[in-house]
């Protein structure tokens, strides 16, 4: 029987979802030399212990920490001289985020989420079937006797939190949640138990952000088949459809640099020539 190696985290934010201010508010923190461990930590960020704690492992989870240092994609949207987005305030920048928590892996639930599940589920969905799925994954691993189903629960609930639409007439506190406006799992108007992939009223990627995912994702390598594309699509809750005419979209504004082919059934994205990820992103930003 084969063993999965792999150790996946299902803990860590403290039972907080990421909310809007968060991410920008740890890396002026972390830029001004000021330590999360430290006792005026929670004075430092106006916070309690619990939320220093989650504040700090969103940074991590979202790829904008590395062994305590802001990473560079980080310098790129939050420096308070030259970042392209410290608010977040462009869309792109929420999809860019979304795709870093999936790709990071810290909070393992995102990717066994998008990408393992959305595969396996299709669309609609119980947090039971995710939480069945999850102890599947994790019975494939050397860590099988680590799994806690309370903890994974809870890692639930903060994964719906961080993406489902609260309903209207709870507190404003619960629209507080970093990546709500993606919109990209609803809750069933039929059944509350049941949620679903939003495929179809999702906010509107942003191709340059797909581009860079795939740049990203090819790691030098010239042909991208269409099942990887197929994988980081799921990602981003685009059907075949939107994800052939994503890379068509593509193909149109890089036509000395992309080819996209589709011989007797196998369809392959080909890099004529190698186009520099933070170019993409840089010309994104600087186009408004």
């Amino acid at each position: 029987m084969y063993v999965d190696k792999v150790k996946y985290t299902f803990s860590g934010h403290e039972s907080f979802y990421c909310k809007s201010l968060w991410l920008k508010k740890g890396y002026d923190f972390v830029k001004a030399d000021n330590n999360f461990n430290a006792e005026d930590a929670v004075i430092h960020l106006g916070v309690g212990k619990n939320m220093v704690s989650a504040i700090r492992y969103w940074l991590r989870a979202f790829g904008l920490l590395e062994e305590g240092n802001p990473t560079g994609i980080a310098d790129f949207l939050f420096d308070n001289e030259n970042g392209k987005d410290p608010y977040i305030e462009d869309l792109g920048t929420l999809w860019l985020l979304h795709y870093y928590l999936v790709k990071a892996g810290l909070a393992s639930i995102y990717k066994l989420f998008f990408i393992d599940f959305h595969k396996e589920k299709n669309n609609e969905f119980t947090r039971e079937q995710l939480q069945h799925f999850l102890k599947r994954k994790n019975a494939e691993t050397a860590y099988a006797n680590l799994y806690n189903e309370n903890t994974v629960k809870r890692d639930i609930g903060v994964l719906l939190q961080n993406y489902v639409m609260p309903e209207q007439g709870k507190p404003n506190e619960d629209f507080s949640a970093l990546l709500l406006n993606l919109n990209l799992i609803r809750q069933s108007e039929n059944n509350n138990k049941t949620l679903y992939f939003n495929m179809k009223g999702k906010s509107e990627l942003v191709p340059e952000i797909f581009l860079y995912a795939v740049i990203d994702d090819k790691k030098g390598e010239n042909i991208v088949s269409f099942d990887r594309l197929m994988d980081l699509a799921l990602i981003f809750c685009l059907s075949k459809t939107e994800l052939i005419d994503t890379v068509l979209l593509l193909v149109e504004k890089y036509p000395q640099q992309l080819r996209y082919t589709d011989d007797g059934g196998i369809k392959q994205l080909f890099f004529l020539k190698e186009i520099d990820k933070n170019e993409v992103l840089e010309k994104y930003y600087t186009r408004q």
